[in-house]
């Protein structure tokens, strides 16, 4: 079984007082066949925790295991692993055939199983009619999918995929998303993938670990991080636009924070007075700004509503009510669900 399990894992650099810990004690596993997305903004350890999984970053306490088996101490090569970068790391002097069989020809694998190995890949990426090219002949998207073939071709236990689709244009970018969903059904192997982008962890995600600040905030399935998001800071970061987290709501108890999600506000005839700021318009959707003033307090609250709904003027005043049963209490404090 192609399980990882993350025991107490830290990172730090240095040592001593002046040491600086990256990463606080992560603890999760990922089941045999499933594809778990790491998701988190710059620098909250996303890639560090990935790295130290590949065996690029040294564990500085905890425990890493793929199949049952400790692997702190060993090397890349050893942990039956393929790794997918941002930046594709093709050699441009060889052609599409020869990039996805460089390591089993390394490997020394007979000629024949190479050919074989290559050419089932190329069929479940449809890369078929190019494996003559060069990577300079090939776009992105096609030289992303041979960076995916040439993991593919080793047969590993487990892939992991640092951000692979980052440079990539939006529509190739959706694309590619749709491939590895199908490549994953097609292939079922363990996979871990980072990302910046919260609509690729919630497009391609069986389950999710929100990162921030080396810390691990939530893990569980992408509906569960949505509808019931452990911290603030998974409220504020999982959604587009984010959800509203007000301190000063009305008949909240004091160092109580409310969350509403812009589609769970309706524009009524009573309820909070807003005065409308912006509009943007969305297609199917329009997004609305207004700022809702309670005593010396201001905040700033988005609601989403449809293209049947009329649009309010800039500087006019509108009531909302939010859905009772939509509304999510965190302790000020802690940032923490209550």
């Amino acid at each position: 079984m192609a399980t990882i399990q993350l025991k107490n894992v830290i990172k730090r650099y240095g040592v001593g007082k002046t040491a600086n810990q990256v990463i606080h004690g992560v603890n999760a596993e990922i089941r045999d066949g499933e594809f778990v997305v790491i998701v988190g903004p710059s620098g909250c350890g996303k890639s560090t925790l990935l790295r130290m999984v590949a065996g690029l970053e040294e564990i500085s306490e905890g425990e890493i295991l793929i199949s049952n088996r400790v692997v702190n101490d060993l090397e890349p090569s050893e942990r039956d692993i393929a790794m997918v970068f941002q930046n594709y790391a093709l050699y441009p002097h060889m052609s599409v055939f020869d990039n996805m069989a460089y390591g089993l020809k390394i490997a020394k694998l007979p000629q024949a199983e190479i050919k074989a190995r290559v050419d089932a890949a190329a069929k479940i990426l449809e890369l078929g009619p190019f494996l003559a090219r060069k990577p300079r002949e090939l776009s992105g998207g096609q030289r992303q999918r041979v960076a995916m073939g040439r993991a593919i071709v080793r047969k590993p236990q487990v892939f992991l995929f640092d951000e692979p689709l980052s440079n990539l244009d939006a529509k190739l970018r959706a694309q590619t998303r749709l491939e590895i969903q199908k490549l994953h059904r097609e292939l079922g192997i363990t996979s871990l993938f980072v990302t910046h982008d919260q609509v690729e962890a919630m497009t391609l995600a069986q389950r999710m670990i929100v990162m921030h600040a080396g810390v691990m905030e939530q893990f569980g399935t992408p509906e569960e991080v949505y509808t019931r998001p452990a911290t603030t800071f998974v409220a504020g970061f999982i959604g587009s636009p984010p959800m509203n987290l007000l301190r000063d709501a009305p008949n909240a108890k004091p160092g109580t924070i409310v969350g509403v999600r812009p589609e769970h506000l309706d524009i009524t005839a009573l309820g909070w007075a807003l005065r409308v700021e912006a509009v943007e318009m969305l297609g199917a959707e329009r997004l609305v700004y207004g700022r809702w003033t309670q005593g010396n307090d201001q905040e700033m609250v988005i609601i989403r509503t449809e293209e049947a709904h009329a649009i309010p003027a800039l500087g006019a005043t509108i009531h909302v009510t939010p859905r009772a049963d939509r509304l999510h209490l965190f302790d000020a404090s802690t940032g923490k669900r209550l």
